[in-house]
């Protein structure tokens, strides 16, 4: 995957949590395993897809070990707590990024969030397609065109 794609990843795994923000003025744990999810991504790229501009092209992925081996036989990490606590920096400023520009969209199309809410507290569900047209008649000029993109189900009441 490119690094825009795993932005964009990072943007619609936040996409729950910042509507609880925005709609509820309240966050819940519901959101807990896509921000894990969003947190192992950010971490990813980091450390092993050496996308971050602050650190560089360097890979500091966790240390491989024979699986035979307990974990107290494993070297640790190979870098210092240094560039440890600028990893942990460059991961949050990724995730919190990423949080900034869903805030953002999100907050400028509020009533296609509101309207997509109640949509799918009736219908429990919608298509690609029907998204896309509710954010197209949002935004003049958006693309609905479902050609090159696969049709995806948004799920609601409960479902995840």
């Amino acid at each position: 995957m490119t690094r825009s794609e795993l932005i964009d990843r990072l943007a619609v795994l936040l996409g729950g949590r910042v509507a609880e923000e925005l709609v509820f003025k309240e966050i819940s744990t519901g959101a807990q395993n896509d921000l894990q999810r969003a947190s192992d991504i950010a971490r990813s790229m980091v450390t092993e897809y050496g996308m971050s501009d602050r650190l560089g092209l360097v890979s500091y992925e966790r240390p491989r070990q024979p699986m035979f081996f307990p974990k107290s036989f494993s070297p640790g990490k190979n870098y210092s707590e240094a560039k440890a606590a600028q990893i942990d920096e460059e991961v949050t400023r990724f995730v919190e990024e990423a949080h900034q520009r869903v805030r953002k969209i999100l907050s400028e199309r509020r009533t296609v969030l509101d309207d997509l809410a109640h949509l799918l507290s009736e219908k429990e569900s919608v298509q690609g397609e029907e998204l896309r047209n509710m954010l197209s008649a949002a935004t003049p000029g958006m693309v609905t065109s479902s050609h090159s993109q696969p049709s995806r189900n948004i799920a609601g009441k409960g479902d995840s």
